[in-house]
Formats: C-alpha cells, sequence, structure tokens
C-alpha cells in the first residue's frame, strides 16, 4: 500500500524540493577533535540499534485507542461539541488526534535525517561531522519506525504541518552552517522530545511507549550535539549576528506553538465550518492544550539560554508565550532519565522474554516426562 492512500488530505507533490544555498566544506584537518564531541560520537556508534529487532512488532495496537490514555487530554473534552458527539465520532476523534502526531513526527525525523546530512556536508569541524554522520543513521531509523507503526498500526496518516515545513524550509534554505543546528537541533529535535517526553509517559500502551522511549534515547544525544557546537561558536558573534540568530529563534518558537494546534485534523473530520472554528477556539482555550504547549518547551528554552541567545528581548518572547519558567529546567538530568528509560524497558522486556523461553522449557520437559 502506498503512503499516499493512508492520508487524510492530499499530500500535494510526491516530492517537495528545498533549494539550498551554501557551502560543502571539507578539511584536512584530521587530529584528534574536542573529547566531549569525540566521546559523543562514540556514544552515537555505540548505541546504534535496528527497529526490527528492538521493537515488539507483534504487540497489537487498537487504532481507536493508540495511546491508553483518558478523554480529558483531548481538547474539546467536556466541551458542547464533545457532548453532541455520539461515540462512533469520537472514536474518529482519537484515531485522527494519533495519526496527526504520529504523522508529524514521521516528517519531522526525515527532516531531521536531511538537516543532520546537511551539517556532515557544511559544518568545518571534522569531530561534528563523525557525529552527524551517526545521527543521520539515527533518524532514518526513527523515519522507518514511524513509518511503519502509522502503515501497520493506525492505519491513517496526515501530511506535513504547514507550520513545521515553514520551519524545515528556513532551515534548509539559509546558507550559514549553524542554521541547521539551530533550526534542527534546537527548535525542531527540542520540540519533538519534549512531545515525546509527554506521551511516553502517559501512554498506557506497550508499543508507543517502546517506540517513544527508544527514539528518545537518540534524540537526547541530538540535543546535546547541538548545544555543544553552537555553544563555542556562539560565544564569538557579533550582535548583529546574535540578533540574527535570535529572530530565526522566536519565529520558529511562535511556528512550533502554532504547529500544535492541529486544525487539519478537525477539518479532515467532515465537521462543518462553525464546528471546526468551535474546536479550534477550545483547543486555544483548553487547560491540558495549555499545559501540554507549556511542557513542549521544556528543552528548548534552557537549550536556547544554554547557547548564549539570552537578550532581554527573546526572555520577553519566551514570556509572552508563558514558558520563561522553562529556563530553569535542568537538561542533564533530563537527559540522564532519557536513558534509564529506555534501558529499564529493554531489561523488562528481556526479563519477560526469559521467563517466557523458560516456561517452554519446563512446558515441554513435562510433556517428555509423560
Amino acid at each position: 500500500m502506498s503512503t499516499h492512500e493512508l492520508y487524510t488530505i492530499p499530500a500535494e507533490l510526491s516530492t517537495w524540493d528545498v533549494e539550498m544555498a551554501g557551502s560543502a566544506r571539507f578539511t584536512w584537518e584530521y587530529d584528534d577533535g574536542r573529547d566531549r564531541m569525540l566521546a559523543l560520537y562514540q556514544k552515537g556508534k555505540d548505541k546504534q540499534w535496528d527497529s526490527v529487532k528492538r521493537i515488539d512488532w507483534d504487540i497489537e495496537v487498537d487504532p481507536y485507542n493508540v495511546l491508553g490514555v483518558p478523554d480529558n487530554t483531548i481538547a474539546i473534552y467536556g466541551t458542547p461539541l464533545w457532548e453532541r458527539m455520539g461515540e462512533k465520532q469520537r472514536q474518529e476523534v482519537r484515531l485522527h488526534g494519533a495519526a496527526w502526531q504520529f504523522s508529524q513526527f514521521l516528517h519531522g525525523e526525515q527532516g531531521a535525517m536531511i538537516c543532520s546530512a546537511r551539517i556532515v556536508e557544511s559544518v568545518p569541524d571534522l569531530d561534528s561531522k563523525f557525529y552527524a554522520a551517526t545521527q543521520t543513521m539515527d533518524e532514518a531509523r526513527h523515519a522507518e519506525t514511524y513509518a511503519r507503526f502509522l502503515k501497520e498500526k493506525v492505519g491513517l496518516a496526515y501530511p506535513i504541518n504547514e507550520h513545521l515545513k515553514a520551519l524545515l524550509d528556513s532551515t534548509l534554505s539559509d546558507s550559514r552552517w549553524d542554521m541547521p543546528y539551530l533550526g534542527m537541533q534546537v527548535l525542531i529535535e527540542g520540540l519533538a522530545l519534549a512531545a515525546f517526553g509527554v506521551m511516553r509517559d502517559i501512554t498506557t500502551k506497550p508499543l508507543p511507549k517502546q517506540i517513544l522511549a527508544y527514539v528518545m534515547q537518540d534524540e537526547a544525544r541530538h540535543v546535546a550535539f547541538g548545544r555543544m557546537a553552537l555553544r563555542d561558536y556562539y560565544k564569538n558573534l557579533s550582535e548583529t549576528e546574535r540578533r540574527e540568530r535570535e529572530d530565526f529563534v522566536i519565529e520558529g518558537c511562535y511556528l512550533m506553538r502554532d504547529r500544535l494546534r492541529g486544525r487539519e485534523t478537525w477539518e479532515a473530520l467532515d465537521l462543518s465550518k462553525q464546528e471546526v472554528d468551535e474546536a479550534m477556539g477550545h483547543v486555544d482555550q483548553s487547560d491540558y492544550m495549555r499545559l501540554f504547549r507549556s511542557l513542549l518547551f521544556s528543552r528548548i528554552v534552557p537549550c536556547v539560554k544554554d547557547i548564549g541567545l539570552w537578550s532581554p528581548r527573546l526572555q520577553q518572547a519566551y514570556a509572552d508565550m508563558g514558558v520563561l519558567e522553562m529556563a530553569g529546567q535542568n537538561l542533564e538530568a533530563l537527559m540522564k532519565q532519557d536513558e534509564e528509560i529506555a534501558d529499564k524497558i529493554d531489561a523488562e522486556r528481556f526479563t519477560r522474554e526469559e521467563a517466557e523461553r523458560h516456561e517452554e522449557v519446563t512446558e515441554t520437559i513435562a510433556m517428555a516426562a509423560d
């Protein structure tokens, strides 16, 4: 089955061409690079995994209850619009919400793969090229994983959201080598990592929990890579150069915030224009969505501060978005937690599989004895 057959609305052209500018940079310096960057590169090599083998694809998924979370996580829950819906229409709301979210994860991962390859091409330092090459493989694996999940378990997909597409366009078409870092590693990856974390922590379903935890284990390294590279480079920016990067961050954060509204999901549900507008109003006012939106910036805001983009103007933009308090988040602790959760899921699965094998052996021995 073609992916285009899964899309709820037409995905325009089968390919999207982004005109890129800038140089492909070679370096003839092959001596050892920065110790922390090389250590991250080694970790990137050590932590490669195969989604076919590590993820238990035999687990069944109910497409009308993908995450197994209560309905009060739906923005229109408890509203007059929700009360007017029958159970069948509510099932469609659950299905389309999950399909839209995981579709944007998928498109974002392809964007990350292309941005990583762009970093390999354009960054001047060999140690950064080494690590970005491992990240390119990570992102390919993530795109493969989300594509399979949507096709085999959800059965529905959405085209790329216009706000995510706009940020990818800005990130990839900029000729400056640091912009793929800033757009992808800090903004898109930072928001995705937080979204994955919220869903990983609330889902009661084992398959999406596995997928989200394993992807997050990789993504935490990617954000660390962006922080490391940009923190060194941004120390020496002129005031004009710093302001240009801050403008990019502010615009990108507003695009990421607006991406969460997901208007296309409501339009795909055959609601009237009045009902779509009503749903969007509830999305904007929902207490859960406000909390979710705030949590999604828990990785971006401290990272932006860490790399040295922290003028009063940028802080005011975050205050206007209601996420300035996220600057106090401890990124190192969050990354360590991401590693531990993925390792714990692996350990629990190994223990369960060992117990199942032991039970099979015991039954076989008992049968032979009879």
